[in-house]
C-alpha cells in the first residue's frame, strides 16, 4: 500500500505512541542520551543521506533459520550519543524522534513490516526489513550482531533504504536491505535491528540466524569403489551418505542419478592415493536436478552442468573447457539452482586474450562459472580464458538472484566480463577478488535496486571499464576497491542513468587511453560518469589519480579539473589525489592492454597518499591500524589475501589434519603502522622484509592444514602457523560488461539468450 493511499488513523496512533515514548525516554535519560554501547540500547548509526531513493527487487525469500522477535515496536528507542563521520567506532549516530510541537505528516511515519534473512551463506547473512510509510525517507536501520550466547556485540553497516522501482522489466519492493559480513560457518548469530524514524514508528527487532556449514562428506561414510566399467552400476545402487571413489582412468560423459541429503551427501572423488589428474571425465558431468551431491578432486575435460539443483558442492576440480562440449563452458547452471558451493577449482577456457576476442561481439565463448538462483558461494577458484569468467544469468533467465557470494577468486583473461553480477536482485557480494587482463573487470548491468556489493576487489589492466553499471543500474555499492587501468579510472558510458551509486574508500588510477577492439578506454579522467544521477548517489573518500598528471572528472553534468574543484562541487568532499607512488612496489602502468600481465602487488606504501584517508565503515574495515582506514583493497601492513585455490591436494580424499573454519577479518598483532620493516613497512618505518601482518584464508575445502597458494605467498606463510589463527578478509567488488564505449554501447545490448546461445 502506498503512503498516499494508506489510512492515516493507524499512523496517527503510532505517532502519538512514538511521541509519548520519546518524552518518556528524554525524562528517564536526562535529555535523551544514553550510552550507545549498552546491550539494551543499540548504537543508532545513520546511513548516508543520499540513500533515500535507492531501490531493490521484490523477490526475496525467508531464511530457514530466521526467527524474528519484535520488541517495543511502536516506541522510539532512546537517543544514542552522536558521533562524527569519521569516528573510529561507528557511522554518525541517528537520533530518535525529537519532534517537539511541530505537526508530523502521518505519511512520514514508518510502519515496519516483516524481517527476513534469505539464504544465509557460509560467511554472510542477508537482512531484509519491509516497511511502508517514511515518505520523507529519513528513517535508518542500525545493525549490530553477536554469536548467540555471547554478551559482546559488534556493529555492522546500517541497512540501505530501498525504494520500489523497475528496470529492464524487473521490479522490486520498498524495504531496508543489507548484509552482515565475514562471519563463521555453521554458527548461530543474533542480529539486532534498530529502526529509527524521527517522525515515528521506530522499532527494534532481533533475529537469530545460523550460517551454513562448509560442505563435507558424512563422518564414517561407507566407501564404494568404482572403475570406468563399473561406475554406472555403482551409481545406480548409491544411497545417501555414500562416497564413490573412482579408480584411475577415463570416464566418458556421465550423469549422477541419485540424491543425498544435507547431513548425508553423496560424494564422488578419486580413490585414496589417486591423483586428480589420473581420474578424467571426458565430456559432460551432469548433475541436473540433483540434491546434496559433492564432486571433489576430478579432472573434467568438458563441463559440469548442475541445472535445477540444491546444495551441491563442486570442490577442488580441474575443469578444462572444450569447444565441442557446451560451447566451451566450465561449471554452469542454465536455470535457477540453490545453495551451491563452488570452491577451489581451476577452470580453464578456450578464449584467447587478444583484440579480436573483446566485447559482446568478439571472438569469444564460454561461461567459466555460471550461477543462477539464490544462496550460491563461489570462492577461491582460479578462472581464465572465457567470455565471462564468473557470471549470473540475465533478463528472463534471471530468477531469485540474491544472497550470492563471489569471494577470493583469481580471475584473468576475460574477453568480456571478469565477474558479471548482472541482474542481481539484492545482496550479491563480490568481495576480495583479484582480476587481471579483462575487458571489463566487474559488471552490474543492471543492479535491480541493490545493494549489489563490490568490496576489496583488485583490478589491473582493464581494457574498457572496471565497473560496467549499464542498462539503468540501481543500488551498486563500491567499497575499498583498487583499480589500475589505462584510460579513465572510474568510468561508465551507459548512455542511460546510473542510480543510487554509493562509493567509499576506493583507489582508482587511470592514465593515457586507447581503443581496444573498437572500444575506448577513455582519455585519462579520474572519474567519467556522465550519466550518474547525482541527486541520489554519493561518492566520497576515494583516492583518485591519472598518470597524465591531470585531474579531470565528470560526475553527471558537473565537470571539474582540479581536486579542489571536485571537492567543492561534488559529494567527493574528502577525495585525495594519488599516483602510482601510492604502492610499495614499483607498478608498471598497463598502457598496452593486450599484454598478459601477471598480477602485481598493489599493497600500499606509507606516505604514498592513500593511507589514513578513508571513512570508517562498521563491519567492513574494522581493525584498521592508523588514524583512519586506508583507501583501496589493502590496509597498510596487511599480507595479501589468498586468491584462487587454497588446496594443493591432488587426491580426492580428505587430507589428514583438522578442518579449519573460515573467519571474519582480523589483523594479527605484529608490525603495523608504526613499526619498521615489511613490504610496505609500517607507517613510521621503511625497509625490506615481509609484511608485518599475516592473514589466514577461509576454510580449506578438503580439510587439512593451510597450503601456500603460490610462490608469491610463500614468504608470508613460511613464518609459521602461529599467524594462522587470525583471519584477514579483505573485501572487494565486482560486476560484468556488455556495453562499451559510447560508439559501441548500443550494439552490445543483445538479449541474454542471443549473447549466451548455448547447448544447455
Amino acid at each position: 500500500m502506498s503512503p498516499s493511499s494508506s489510512p492515516t488513523t493507524p499512523r496517527l496512533r503510532l505517532l502519538h505512541i512514538a511521541l509519548l515514548g520519546a518524552c518518556a525516554a528524554l525524562a528517564a535519560c536526562g535529555g535523551g542520551q544514553t550510552d550507545a554501547g549498552t546491550e539494551s540500547s543499540p548504537a543508532a548509526q545513520e546511513v548516508n543521506a543520499a540513500d533515500g531513493d535507492a531501490a531493490t527487487n521484490e523477490e526475496y525469500g525467508v531464511g530457514a533459520n530466521a526467527a524474528a522477535v519484535e520488541s517495543d515496536a511502536a516506541a522510539a528507542p532512546a537517543v544514542a550519543t552522536a558521533g562524527t563521520e569519521d569516528s573510529a567506532a561507528t557511522f554518525p549516530l541517528a537520533t530518535a524522534a525529537l519532534v517537539g510541537t511541530a505537526a508530523v505528516d502521518p505519511a512520514n511515519v514508518s510502519v515496519p513490516g516483516t524481517v527476513t534473512t534469505p539464504n544465509p551463506t557460509l560467511q554472510n547473512i542477508t537482512v531484509e526489513w519491509a516497511f511502508t510509510g517514511d515518505a520523507n525517507a529519513n528513517a535508518v536501520v542500525n545493525v549490530r550482531y553477536r554469536k548467540t550466547g555471547s554478551s559482546t556485540w559488534s556493529n555492522s553497516l546500517p541497512l540501505r533504504r530501498i525504494s520500489a522501482g523497475t528496470t529492464q522489466g524487473k521490479s522490486w519492493a520498498t524495504r531496508h536491505s543489507g548484509s552482515v559480513f565475514d562471519l563463521q560457518p555453521a554458527t548461530a548469530y543474533d542480529i539486532e535491528l534498530a529502526l529509527v524514524d524521527a517522525d515515528g514508528g521506530s522499532s527494534t527487532r532481533t533475529v537469530n540466524v545460523t550460517t551454513r556449514a562448509v560442505p563435507a562428506p558424512m563422518a564414517g561414510a561407507p566407501i564404494k569403489p568404482a572403475t570406468p566399467s563399473t561406475f554406472k552400476t555403482v551409481m545406480a545402487a548409491a544411497q545417501s551418505g555414500d562416497i564413490i571413489e573412482l579408480a584411475a582412468g577415463t570416464y566418458t560423459s556421465f550423469t549422477v542419478s541419485k540424491d543425498g541429503s544435507e547431513a548425508k551427501p553423496i560424494v564422488i572423488r578419486p580413490a585414496t592415493g589417486v591423483a586428480r589428474s589420473a581420474v578424467v571425465v571426458s565430456g559432460e558431468l551432469s548433475l541436473i536436478g540433483r540434491k546434496y551431491v559433492q564432486i571433489r578432486g576430478l579432472t573434467v575435460n568438458g563441463r559440469i552442468r548442475y541445472n535445477s539443483s540444491l546444495g551441491l558442492a563442486i570442490v577442488g576440480n580441474q575443469v578444462n573447457a572444450q569447444t565441442s562440449v557446451g560451447n566451451g563452458d566450465g561449471i554452469v547452471t542454465w536455470n535457477a539452482s540453490e545453495n551451491a558451493y563452488i570452491a577451489d577449482n581451476t577452470v580453464v577456457g578456450t578464449t584467447l586474450w587478444n583484440t579480436a576476442a573483446l566485447g559482446n561481439n568478439g571472438a569469444n565463448r564460454g561461461e567459466g562459472i555460471l550461477v543462477a538462483g539464490p544462496g550460491h558461494v563461489v570462492m577461491n577458484n582460479r578462472v581464465r580464458g572465457f567470455r565471462d569468467n564468473i557470471s549470473l544469468l540475465e533478463d528472463s533467465g534471471a530468477v531469485r538472484q540474491y544472497s550470492i557470494d563471489i569471494l577470493n577468486n583469481e580471475i584473468s583473461e576475460a574477453a568480456d566480463d571478469g565477474i558479471e553480477a548482472d541482474f542481481c536482485f539484492h545482496n550479491c557480494r563480490i568481495m576480495r577478488n583479484r582480476l587481471t587482463n579483462t575487458f571489463i573487470a566487474m559488471s552490474s548491468q543492471p543492479g535491480l535496486g541493490g545493494p549489489t556489493w563490490f568490496i576489496r576487489n583488485v583490478a589491473y589492466n582493464v581494457a574498457h571499464v572496471a565497473f560496467k553499471l549499464y542498462r539503468t543500474s540501481y543500488g551498486d555499492v563500491l567499497l575499498h576497491n583498487t583499480v589500475v587501468k589505462n584510460g579513465d579510472g572510474l568510468a561508465a558510458y551507459p548512455g542511460v542513468p546510473i542510480h543510487n551509486l554509493y562509493s567509499r574508500n576506493n583507489l582508482f588510477i587511470g592514465g593515457p587511453g586507447a581503443s581496444w577492439g573498437g572500444y575506448s578506454a577513455g582519455s585519462g579522467k579520474v572519474i567519467a560518469l556522465e550519466t550518474l544521477n547525482t541527486a541520489n548517489s554519493s561518492l566520497d573518500h576515494d583516492a583518485l589519480g591519472s598518470t597524465l598528471g591531470s585531474f579531470d572528472s565528470r560526475m553527471g553534468s558537473i565537470r571539474t579539473s582540479t581536486l579542489a574543484d571536485l571537492r567543492a562541487k561534488t559529494t567527493q568532499k574528502n577525495a585525495v589525489q594519488v599516483g602510482l607512488g601510492a604502492f610499495a612496489a614499483s607498478i608498471a602502468f598497463p598502457s598496452a592492454a593486450m599484454t598478459s600481465f601477471t598480477p602485481p602487488d598493489l599493497r600500499l606504501k606509507s606516505g604514498g597518499g592513500a593511507t589514513d584517508v578513508g571513512q570508517v565503515l562498521p563491519g567492513i574495515n574494522d581493525g584498521f591500524s592508523g588514524t583512519k582506514p586506508d583507501a583501496g583493497a589493502y590496509e597498510l601492513g596487511a599480507a595479501l589475501p589468498v586468491y584462487g585455490p587454497r588446496i594443493a591436494c591432488e587426491r580426492g580424499g580428505t587430507p589428514p589434519g583438522r578442518r579449519p573454519t573460515p573467519r571474519g577479518p582480523r589483523f594479527v598483532a605484529g608490525g603495523g603502522r608504526g613499526a619498521g620493516g615489511g613490504g610496505g613497512g609500517g607507517r613510521g618505518g621503511g625497509g625490506g622484509g615481509g609484511p608485518s601482518v599475516r592473514p589466514v584464508g577461509p576454510a580449506l575445502a578438503l580439510g587439512g592444514a593451510p597450503q601456500a597458494p603460490s610462490s608469491t605467498h610463500t614468504g608470508a606463510w613460511s613464518l609459521g602457523r602461529s599467524f594462522l589463527r587470525g583471519t584477514l578478509s579483505m573485501l572487494q567488488a565486482v560486476t560484468r560488461g556488455r556495453s562499451a564505449s559510447p560508439t559501441r554501447m548500443w550494439s552490445m545490448r543483445r538479449p541474454w539468450f542471443l549473447r549466451k546461445a548455448r547447448l544447455r
